[in-house]
């Protein structure tokens, strides 16, 4: 069994850097996923209120039998609960699914800037960081203008900005900043939405040592620095993305990988959003 290396956040606390996602998976197909990556070596599930799949997360965690304090749980306040006392009721309703007494990372899932509400909301993760149902806090789809304000009122920096993050989208400005505040930088949609899988570069690469492309990308993202949380529901694939710490890309590699930055997002750019 393979297990994820941990990093520090800055809250004293630590993370896994890989994980399993959940995005867009049924609730019963997200128990099995769940059972199927703690199987595996995974100790880390990043779930949101949007995904409508907390109460399966809780059973597959449930199902797993792991000690709570071994398994890392993240989940996410959505837009239309944005508001302080609105975050508070909303993350009473995640953590009920969950069946947790407390998560150990609640995030903003994205600051929906028209709402001008994402500082309230962030005032009520403090909260509940400080009551000690939430571990850690932070930001997802954040920009740094959006930092900036967040910094300039609110009193705990973000341990996470989870951002679209893959080979055509590689946020070097985010993750400069980020480091720079001592918050790391999180990838999701990490492969792209399967745009990974068949490229030429990556494959080329994988090959080179036995690996897939969407492995070759998960390593990637593990030696910048990135927490990563691919997604999938197939067994052995839960199972193949786990298996990335038995070789290292080198220089080469990673230089023909940053040759495909092109600013291309999968989803939607967070001012455009909310």
């Amino acid at each position: 069994m393979t297990s994820s290396p941990l990093l520090a956040l800055n809250d004293g606390h630590s993370i896994p850097q890989l994980g399993l996602g959940v995005y867009k998976i049924a609730d019963d197909l997200a128990a099995d996923a769940v059972a199927v990556a703690l199987e595996a070596g995974y100790r880390r599930v990043d779930t949101a209120a949007l995904y409508e799949n907390e109460k399966g997360v809780g059973v597959g965690l449930s199902r797993a039998g792991l000690p709570r304090e071994d398994v890392f749980v993240t989940t996410k306040v959505w837009n239309d609960q944005h508001g302080y006392d609105q975050t508070l009721r909303a993350f009473d309703e995640s953590l009920g699914k969950l069946g947790l007494d407390y998560v150990d990372l609640y995030l903003i899932h994205w600051p929906a800037p028209r709402q001008d509400r994402y500082v309230d909301t962030y005032r009520a993760l403090e909260t509940l960081r400080a009551d000690g149902r939430a571990r850690s806090i932070g930001v997802s789809n954040f920009h740094t203008h959006h930092l900036d304000r967040l910094l300039a009122e609110t009193a705990v920096v973000p341990a996470i900005n989870q951002v679209e993050l893959h080979p055509w989208l590689q946020q070097a400005d985010v993750r400069e900043y980020d480091a720079g505040h001592g918050i790391l930088t999180e990838a999701w949609s990490p492969l792209a939405r399967g745009r990974a899988i068949g490229n030429e570069t990556l494959d080329g690469i994988g090959a080179r040592y036995g690996k897939s492309a969407a492995q070759v990308v998960i390593r990637w993202h593990l030696q910048l620095g990135n927490v990563v949380i691919p997604k999938s529901v197939t067994p052995q694939r839960i199972r193949d993305n786990i298996d990335v710490f038995d070789f290292v890309l080198d220089a080469a590699d990673l230089t023909a990988i940053a040759a495909l930055d092109s600013g291309e997002r999968t989803g939607k750019d967070p001012d455009d959003l909310g």
